[in-house]
């Protein structure tokens, strides 16, 4: 079974991560379907494209994007998979959809993690727009950007994701606007949820 031009992937566990273990209780923190926070971005590839030769293989975990496992409600009120639903919890992906791969950025996606609010007057936990590289791309690395890199981001090109049980965010090399020397107290900021 192959797409032509689609991966077909399935979810790394269920379709949403909104359960938590507290203790040894599960705890259930979002019982909407329409919020995309809590949809599973983590996927095993099941086939490759017959189209065209790529990187990404078969069995390899890739995180997605949200919309791919999302479920909506339609205009009459029922509850409905998403357009990429194939079949028995199988979907389509589009290769500009997947944004790593075997922990190696695809396309021009990078990662980036949040950095610790060092401004004792400002109540944000973490400095807006700034972080530290943590997954770099092919373009980004000959252009000097590598892993470990202060940079600006340009704001609203960020999507969280939970990687490793770290808080990223996911934004294409062009969003990455300005890098930073390092001024030595700069902290990750990694929040006890994540």
């Amino acid at each position: 079974m192959k797409s032509l031009y689609n991966f077909i992937i399935k979810p790394c566990g269920e379709r949403y991560n909104n359960k938590v273990k507290v203790q040894e209780k599960e705890l259930i923190i979002n019982t909407k379907i329409e919020s995309h926070l809590f949809v599973n971005k983590k996927a095993v590839v099941v086939a490759t494209p017959a189209a065209f030769k790529t990187d990404v293989k078969v069995g390899d975990e890739v995180y997605v994007h949200h919309n791919i496992f999302r479920r909506y409600y339609d205009i009459k009120g029922k509850e409905k998979n998403s357009g990429t639903y194939f079949k028995d919890n199988l979907y389509f992906c589009d290769s500009s959809q997947i944004y790593m791969y075997n922990n190696k950025c695809h396309l021009d996606y990078c990662f980036v993690s949040p950095i610790k609010q060092m401004d004792s007057f400002n109540t944000s936990k973490e400095q807006e727009h700034f972080g530290i590289l943590k997954y770099s791309n092919s373009s980004l690395e000959r252009a000097g950007l590598l892993p470990g890199a202060l940079v600006i981001f340009t704001p609203n090109s960020e999507f969280e994701f939970i990687i490793e049980g770290e808080r990223l965010y996911c934004m294409k090399s062009n969003d990455i606007a300005i890098t930073h020397e390092y001024k030595g107290n700069e902290k990750e900021y990694n929040p006890s949820w994540a």
